[in-house]
């Protein structure tokens, strides 16, 4: 009795200690070397390692690319969680509603997913060429209604350059968040939907009494991944604009790469690395404390 005992205590983490391993390996103890690593000056090609304290960090305040970089990550997150969080649940309310036919419904949600499924330089390379000044599509467009005028080198400009490569992102995820979302509306049960009905609810009253509510998880973790991809972004800025011109849409993801792998300045890119991992997860943190939705005891 005792031995069932002591295995089935033993059992459950013996099974997670492989997922403990891999998140130890490959997740917290790179960030302890990172920070580690933060307080040094020191170069991929020199073993030297020159101890400065936190002089990286001293220089991360005296920085002027860093309230840039930051401005864009946060007008990024902010964009991102209005698109691809509140107006993608929009798009799944409509088209899981009774509005829209069901083959049409399958047509649009096939049209809306598909660009989450190209590769992501796929996507800058083609919207470079749609932005282009001369040839691009856009511009086209405009020339030919008239409206020539409000023509602009998008992303050769610093005005427009961050704002069309978040239009990029918006067009390419929000159809992938829309998807998500009409997964959660689907596992609503229909009596709910069907006693609101009976009472004489709306379409309106039902969406933010019955479907709102019903996926308020679904809603918080979309809003968490949106915020925190909004900091993490790299990819596509750097494909579109490499953080030009003139810095004008850098972020800090970009800006990192830009200081350790062409600057070469590895100490001074941990510590922007350092600083946007405490800024992800105090975002992370306070938004899950906001939004707690767990069963408490």
């Amino acid at each position: 009795m005792k031995t069932y005992r002591w295995k089935r205590w033993i059992t459950p983490y013996l099974l997670i200690i492989p997922a403990v391993v891999i998140m130890l390996v490959f997740v917290y103890i790179p960030v302890v070397e990172n920070i580690y690593y933060s307080l040094f000056c020191w170069s991929s090609i020199d073993p030297t390692l020159k101890y400065i304290g936190l002089d990286n960090y001293a220089r991360i305040l005296n920085d002027k690319i860093i309230p840039i970089a930051l401005r864009n990550n946060v007008l990024y997150a902010l964009i991102s969680v209005a698109f691809q969080v509140f107006f993608a649940l929009i798009l799944a309310a409509i088209l899981e509603s009774r509005v829209i036919r069901p083959r049409w419904g399958s047509i649009f949600r096939s049209a809306f997913f598909l660009p989450s499924v190209l590769a992501v330089t796929v996507v800058g390379i083609t919207w470079q060429l749609i932005y282009s000044p001369n040839s691009g599509l856009i511009n086209q467009f405009l020339r030919a209604i008239g409206l020539g005028n409000l023509a602009h080198a998008w992303l050769g400009e610093e005005s427009t350059a961050i704002f069309a490569v978040i239009g990029v992102s918006q067009w390419q995820w929000v159809g992938y968040c829309m998807i998500l979302f009409i997964v959660a509306i689907q596992a609503i049960p229909e009596e709910l939907y069907e006693a609101a009905r009976i009472d004489g609810a709306s379409a309106m009253q039902q969406f933010f009494n019955i479907t709102i509510p019903m996926i308020r998880e679904t809603i918080l973790v979309l809003t968490t991944i949106t915020v925190i991809g909004g900091f993490k972004v790299f990819d596509i800025v750097w494909v579109m604009t490499a953080g030009g011109p003139n810095n004008a849409s850098n972020t800090l993801g970009g800006y990192l790469y830009r200081v350790g792998f062409r600057n070469d300045e590895m100490g001074y890119a941990s510590a922007l690395a350092t600083l946007l991992f405490v800024i992800t997860f105090a975002l992370t943190f306070i938004q899950l404390r906001i939004g707690r939705t767990g069963k408490e005891s």
